[in-house]
């Protein structure tokens, strides 16, 4: 009989808590978080920030690889002449970076002496 109280098993001791299982996957969210959410955000603040202080004569590349310099500005449209007398209109999100910032206008010079 001594043989048989070996075999039988201990009583079911209790699992590690839930908190312990779900830690890893928390964990796996806050390195993931800063590795890839919070350096994207910044880059699109960055783009932002680029897209406002486009102006008149920056030299400017689109998300499709054209080169040109702006000539004029609206609200949500470029007019940007990619070469001599040929100007092409782009919507203003698609410019990828900034090349050169222009040089003022002698028009915007003679403003300012005004």
């Amino acid at each position: 009989m001594a043989g048989l109280a070996y075999a039988q098993s201990a009583g079911a001791v209790g699992g590690p808590s839930p908190l312990v299982s779900i830690m890893p996957i928390a964990l796996m969210f806050i390195v993931l978080y800063f590795l890839l959410i919070r350096p994207q955000q910044k880059r699109t603040r960055e783009h932002d920030t680029m897209i406002e202080n486009l102006k008149r004569n920056d030299e400017i590349v689109t998300t499709g690889g054209m080169y040109g310099r702006i000539q004029s500005i609206a609200d949500k449209v470029l007019v940007v002449e990619i070469a001599p007398n040929v100007r092409v209109r782009v919507d203003r999100a698609q410019v990828a970076s900034v090349v050169r910032a222009g040089k003022p206008d002698d028009t915007d010079k003679s403003k300012e002496k005004s």
